[in-house]
């Protein structure tokens, strides 16, 4: 690698090498790496070789749960990780390879991933025109991958530049909280007056609330375990179906919390969590993109040992309601579902979108109908659980239009163009000024209008098909899994995902 000082100040630093890393993160004796002696060398007039710096990228293939993946891994202690010791074919033939092959692709990211630095100007003597010659074949590769492969990045240090674009144009980051990313670093960024150093402007806050990286850990075994656990849920390819593992989890278990889950007040919130923990297969939950985005929930789960994405509603943050960056979560998670051919589980309590000037400034609505959009062209499988409310736009965006969907209500549910909540004040303005006792006639005209709200009242009339029994969940999505199973189609979706 860059030498015994420099691979000692990374150990003291608290870092594993990269090599370490690709070790622990694959089966154990599994690697097989590609052009292990290629590096930059220097000759002497005879033609002998004097010195030689390694690239300082390392890849190649290996297992992870007996499954071949592709790996590349920057190498901090050459250069940090920069192009002036770069052999830029390694990482672009290790995104080929991935492609190619239709495999997974782990990329371990730590300085500025093979990108630039002011010293390549004078050690090769030109300026690097960005793309140049070859460079426009590596961002497609880089990018596109993601419509083909399950992309994973994990951010292991100071990540800079093109790092930051490897890492983020994944379908899973990961970085530690001693870790930081941006597109230029402190000192660059000082140049605009901006006195940060690397946690204030790029810390694993900032990047998680921002959406730009999914999760973070305190250690780098945890990021390998992560990364490791993300592949599980999912196919090689496109051109594969996600696996199915053994369940010894009852599919037909029914929890009693469930009854007691919703609070009877719909002014009272609650913890959807646990709900989901009781009703996927144990232990199976897999959250994604937890800080961003947080009035819904994403992650993969199980139902009776069958990989499903998981999309559900947080009460806790804006009562559940659909904010700008919501929509954009929803997005990404819907498309990567579409992508590797996971059908959705959707458990509902949204009261629309996000209202207010803060909801207007950041486009909340254009966001939204995006969101609406990518719902309505996934192909895959929709199961939606209605837990509590369902209200105006982002009330629509509960199952794909103009196909059959999977769709239950519980009893708590509760639905309409918008909440009684302040609709009542616009609908019978007139009436309730010209009344008497004003507040005596909005409390008669809620109170009618309650009554005629009840979800019994719309199964009457066939316009929710099922209310079910809280405790009936876990079995109704098992055999929803069940029925889905062979509705799955290997290939390259329709419209795969959206960097």
């Amino acid at each position: 690698m860059g030498g015994a000082d420099k691979v000692k100040r990374q150990r003291d630093q608290g870092r594993l090498n990269v090599r370490e890393r690709i070790d622990r993160i694959l089966d154990r004796a599994s690697f097989h790496e590609i052009g292990a002696v290629s590096g930059i060398g220097e000759y002497n007039d005879k033609g002998e070789l004097t010195t030689l710096t390694p690239a300082n990228c390392v890849f190649g293939r290996g297992k992870v749960d007996g499954r071949t993946v592709v790996i590349v891994g920057d190498d901090f202690t050459v250069r940090g990780g920069s192009a002036d010791a770069s052999i830029s074919a390694k990482p672009l033939m290790a995104e080929e390879m991935a492609a190619n092959f239709r495999l997974p692709i782990i990329r371990v990211i730590e300085g500025s991933g093979g990108g630039g630095s002011v010293k390549t100007i004078e050690t090769k003597g030109a300026a690097n025109l960005p793309g140049g010659i070859g460079g426009t074949r590596w961002y497609a590769y880089t990018t596109g991958n993601l419509a083909q492969v399950p992309v994973v990045g994990l951010g292991l240090g100071s990540v800079a530049g093109l790092g930051a674009a490897r890492l983020a144009a994944s379908h899973y980051s990961v970085m530690t909280k001693t870790s930081a990313m941006f597109v230029a670093g402190p000192p660059v960024v000082a140049r605009l007056g901006q006195d940060l150093d690397k946690q204030g402007l790029g810390g694993w806050e900032i990047q998680t609330k921002s959406g730009a990286i999914d999760h973070a850990v305190d250690t780098e075994e945890e990021a390998f375990e992560c990364a490791r656990r993300f592949l599980s849920y999912l196919p090689s390819s496109v051109y594969d179906l996600p696996p199915t593992l053994p369940c010894d989890d009852d599919p037909e278990r029914a929890d009693e919390s469930l009854m007691k889950a919703v609070p009877r007040s719909r002014r009272q919130v609650y913890k959807m969590r646990p709900i989901i923990q009781t009703v996927v297969d144990k232990g199976s939950f897999f959250e994604m993109g937890q800080n961003f985005g947080r009035s819904v929930i994403t992650g993969f789960a199980r139902f009776d040992g069958r990989a499903v994405a998981l999309l559900a509603s947080d009460p806790y943050h804006y009562g559940g309601s659909w904010t700008a960056d919501a929509c954009q979560k929803v997005v990404r998670f819907i498309d990567m579902a579409e992508t590797f051919h996971l059908p959705v589980v959707y458990l509902m309590d949204c009261p629309g979108f996000m209202i207010g000037l803060e909801a207007e400034k950041s486009a909340t609505i254009r966001h939204g109908v995006r969101a609406m959009a990518a719902v309505n062209q996934t192909t895959v499988p929709w199961c939606t659980i209605i837990v509590r409310n369902a209200f105006g736009v982002a009330g629509v965006v509960h199952q794909p239009a103009d196909r059959y969907s999977m769709r239950y209500a519980w009893p708590s549910a509760y639905w309409g163009s918008l909440p009684l909540e302040g609709g009542i004040e616009a609908a019978y303005r007139a009436e309730i000024e010209a009344a008497d006792d004003p507040k005596a006639k909005l409390q008669e005209i809620e109170d009618r209008l309650n009554r005629l709200r009840s979800p019994f009242r719309s199964a009457e009339k066939f316009w929710v098909e099922e209310i079910i029994d809280p405790r009936k969940t876990r079995s109704l999505i098992c055999e929803f899994a069940r029925l889905a199973e062979p509705l799955r189609m290997p290939g390259p979706p329709r419209m795969s995902i959206r960097p």
